[in-house]
């Protein structure tokens, strides 16, 4: 009698112990968020492990709705619309649902009203179909990553197992910082350095890049920085003589400034010219 009051008494002390005791989630959450064109993407979701099981086809069967993780509903916020795949999808936050089979993945991109176990496929936003990856190496942690980032267009990379799926994300830019840049010029503080820069880099009229970024040297003389993209600019314009006096008087200053990047970046402009 003695024994088994014992027993329940070590039950019942353990059990209330247990309650306090705080454990790692079998598949714990993560968040990315990726700076994005002029605002961010943002991936919510949790990271089921593979422990030695069959993954595709088997743990998550072909041809039916997967939660695209586990736990809590995948989430992927937009801050400013995008296309998917080439696909218009506004800004905002959806639900990211998945049906994988052999070779490709349906990528569903849903209001989440209700959540991944009340799915309603009339809250479907968006919806695309794409080809999968077989991997090299197996990945043992369900994982979600941005890739091959520019300014305007990158990858959202599901991976697990052996298989990956990259869902290509885009946006317009170019007009928003056009317009940008536009009304910025007619302000009291204009940003010659950048629109100079951003003209410079798209490939848009280097006549007055070239404008804005002489108005930008005047303004910050000792800018190195400033007069390397001068310098650019001008050997894009084919004007050899001026590129290299504008790379060596950047040289000058950037050491001044004990700053061998730039040293090192004019010399390679001069040396090109």
């Amino acid at each position: 009698m003695k024994k088994v009051l014992f027993m329940v008494l070590w039950v019942l002390s353990t059990g209330a112990f247990a309650q306090g005791i705080k454990m790692p989630a079998p598949s714990p959450g993560q968040s990315i968020k990726q700076d994005f064109s002029l605002s961010a993407v943002e991936v919510k979701y949790s990271r089921p492990v593979i422990k030695g099981r069959k993954i595709f086809g088997d743990v998550v069967p072909f041809g039916k709705l997967w939660r695209t993780g586990a736990n809590s509903p995948t989430s992927v916020t937009f801050g400013e619309d995008v296309k998917i795949a080439g696909q218009a999808l506004k800004a905002g936050t959806y639900q990211l649902l998945t049906i994988p089979s052999q070779f490709s993945w349906e990528i569903i991109f849903n209001k989440g009203t209700n959540g991944v176990f009340n799915y309603n496929p009339a809250e479907d936003v968006l919806k695309v179909k794409l080809a999968t990856t077989t991997l090299a190496q197996s990945v043992e942690s369900f994982s979600v990553h941005f890739a091959n980032v520019m300014a305007n267009k990158m990858d959202l990379v599901i991976s697990w197992e052996k298989v990956a799926v990259s869902v290509p994300i885009e946006t317009e830019i170019d007009s928003k910082i056009a317009t940008s840049i536009e009304k910025a010029m007619a302000a009291d503080t204009r940003p010659y350095f950048e629109s100079a820069s951003y003209y410079y880099e798209t490939g848009r009229d280097l006549k007055t890049a070239l404008e804005w970024v002489g108005k930008a040297v005047a303004a910050n003389p000792s800018a190195y920085w400033v007069l390397h993209l001068q310098a650019k600019i001008q050997a894009k314009l084919g004007d050899k003589a001026a590129a290299k006096a504008s790379a060596e008087k950047s040289i000058a200053l950037a050491k001044e400034g004990k700053n061998e990047d730039y040293v090192t970046l004019n010399q390679k402009l001069i040396q090109s010219l």
